[in-house]
Formats: structure tokens, sequence, C-alpha cells
């Protein structure tokens, strides 16, 4: 099989940024203030409800843990699609005024990708208004455009774990699962890399800290830690 690296696969929320903590998490929370709900997500349980992927999917989640009688009011899908469309525009302003800075190591294991020629593809939940605003804002105007290919928000049905948005980049890429490399942030990200038959490096938060990433090719606390270099010689290794 060759292993030679071609592509890295970038996950958005919690590994390019910390943007569960300090984006969605606050515009989720004004979204709720905004149509009068009386849900607040404080940073513990925002931790605990990211078990959930996907913004509907937690809030739906949340209402029928927390919130039943939500449950019988016929507008209430309507309500979470109004809720994520006022989220994202909270979101998206956060990160435009600068509130959501890269985490360390990643503009400069892109720049090295980029300057090897290694291909860029991301594979996220998130949506894609929120992607386009993080890399433009963080990046530069141009930078979306450094990405070959975008996985993102609702282009497949199941969400992570599955490992559908993975295989759904891969086929566009058109490479085989043994070139590329996914990076992620949690053990949701991890098991839907690993379920497209990826190798996986991780990159822990202070949410997933003490997550099981048994099966990553490799976890540390910050990109910063890696260089290019040394996971493609480690790679060819394998």
């Amino acid at each position: 099989m060759d292993t030679a690296l071609k592509a890295l696969i970038f996950d958005v929320d919690g590994t390019l940024a910390e943007t569960e903590r300090d984006g969605h998490r606050p515009a989720f929370n004004a979204a709720f203030a905004e149509y009068g709900l009386d849900w607040h997500w404080d940073e513990c349980l925002y931790g605990e409800l990211l078990a959930v992927t996907g913004g509907k999917e937690r809030m739906l989640h949340y209402a029928e843990h927390l919130d039943p009688q939500l449950l019988d009011d016929p507008h209430f899908p309507e309500l979470v699609r109004t809720l994520h469309r006022a989220k994202t525009a909270h979101y998206v302003r956060i990160v435009e005024q600068g509130g959501l800075p890269l985490r360390p190591g990643v503009a400069e294991l892109i720049d090295e990708a980029r300057a090897a020629g290694i291909r860029l593809a991301i594979a996220t939940t998130t949506s894609p208004e929120n992607v386009n605003a993080l890399l433009r804002t963080s990046l530069g105007p141009d930078s979306r455009d450094w990405f070959e290919v975008i996985g993102a928000g609702d282009v497949v049905p199941a969400k992570k774990p599955a490992p559908d948005i993975y295989q759904w980049v891969l086929d566009r890429l058109q490479l085989p699962a043994s070139a590329c490399l996914a990076i992620e942030d949690s053990d949701n990200g991890l098991r839907a890399a690993l379920g497209a038959g990826l190798r996986c490096l991780i990159t822990r938060n202070g949410y997933t800290a003490d997550q099981d990433f048994s099966g990553a090719w490799r976890a540390v606390d910050q990109l910063a830690d890696v260089s290019l270099k040394n996971i493609s010689v480690h790679l060819d290794r394998l």
C-alpha cells in the first residue's frame, strides 16, 4: 500500500481554532436570547453537548432531555432552523471581529503543505458560512481557494462519528485514504476518520483532552508540536 502523503484533510471546530467554546457556544446563547428562549449553555454544559455533532441536532438533543415540552409544539422544527440561522449570523460576527484566532501551529502547517504541493481539504459538520468566515478572517481573503475540497454542513445526511463526510471528501479528491491524513480534535472526529480508512492526527483541546484517542496515528496538544516533514517521514515508515 502506498502511504506517501498527498493530502491533509482538516476538521474545523476545535481543530483550526477554539471555535466551540469561544464561538459557537456564545453564538447559540445569543440566538436563544434573540428569540426569547430561556436556554443558556455554559462552558461545562456545552462540553457535554459536544457529544452530539451538528448544531440543529444539538438543539434537538437538548430539548429532548431538558425541555421536552417544546417537542409538542408543531412549530418547534421551524424554530430550530430559525435559531440555527441566527446562531450562524452571530458566529460569523464573532469571527469577523477577530474573536477566534487560529490555534498554534495551524497556519504554519498549512503553509508548509502548500509549499510542498500537498493538497488541502476540509471535512466538518459546521456550516459552509462558518468555514468561509473563519478561513477568510484568519488566513486571508483568498484562503478558501487553498482547499481543493470543502465538505461542510449538510452535504451528507449522517454527521460524525459516521465516516460519510470523509468518504465524500475522498471521492472528490479522487485519492485513496492511504494517501491522506485527517486532522481532528475529538473522539467523534477520530471515529469518523478511522471509519473512512484514514490515518488521523489528533490535536487535543480543553474539551477533548481526556477523550479516548486509541487508534489515532498520533495525538498532540497543538499542531505546533508537529511539522510536515516529521509527519511525512513517519507516515512513510508505516
